[in-house]
């Protein structure tokens, strides 16, 4: 496993599969008013048909960047991911000073929904417990400044 690799859970890549369907609805949508506005004669001088194009671009962009991390995707449910260290796919319990728990699934950043207690592994609070395990403390700079947290649980 290495941190180049864009690891996915299948629910992540259902996710990206309606962002790429949504983008390429919007692709399509963008090439015919594009093509109205070309026959209309007005489309050079015309402010927001070069709007439309930079937009167009910008998806068609997007569009390729999510196809190339489909290709190259591998999914979480398939690799041997380590129960006894903190690590991505798998969901840490951890207690802060005042006692406060929380708990959340290390996920990649495509997936990261801190909301939703998905949590990119490039995020600092993930990257200081990476290969941490169950009973250590471990003290994290965050932007808040720096805590100690103790691991709980890994599941």
């Amino acid at each position: 496993m290495t941190m180049s690799d864009t690891f996915l859970t299948k629910s992540g890549y259902e996710k990206i599969l309606k962002d790429l369907a949504f983008l390429k609805k919007q692709q399509e949508e963008l090439k015919h008013d594009l093509a109205d506005a070309r026959e209309s004669g007005e489309a050079e001088r015309s402010i927001e048909y070069q709007a439309a194009q930079e937009k167009s671009g910008e998806i068609i962009n997007r569009i390729a960047d999510i196809e190339q991390k489909l290709r190259r995707a591998k999914f979480l449910e398939e690799q041997a991911i380590p129960k006894d260290t903190v690590s991505l796919g798998c969901t840490v319990t951890i207690q802060d000073e005042a006692g406060q728990e929380m708990s959340f699934t290390l996920v990649s950043a495509d997936e990261s929904e801190p909301a939703q207690g998905r949590v990119s592994i490039h995020a600092p609070l993930a990257q200081g417990l990476i290969d941490k395990r169950a009973g250590e403390q471990v003290r994290i700079d965050l932007s808040a400044g720096s805590r100690l947290f103790k691991i709980l649980k890994i599941e």
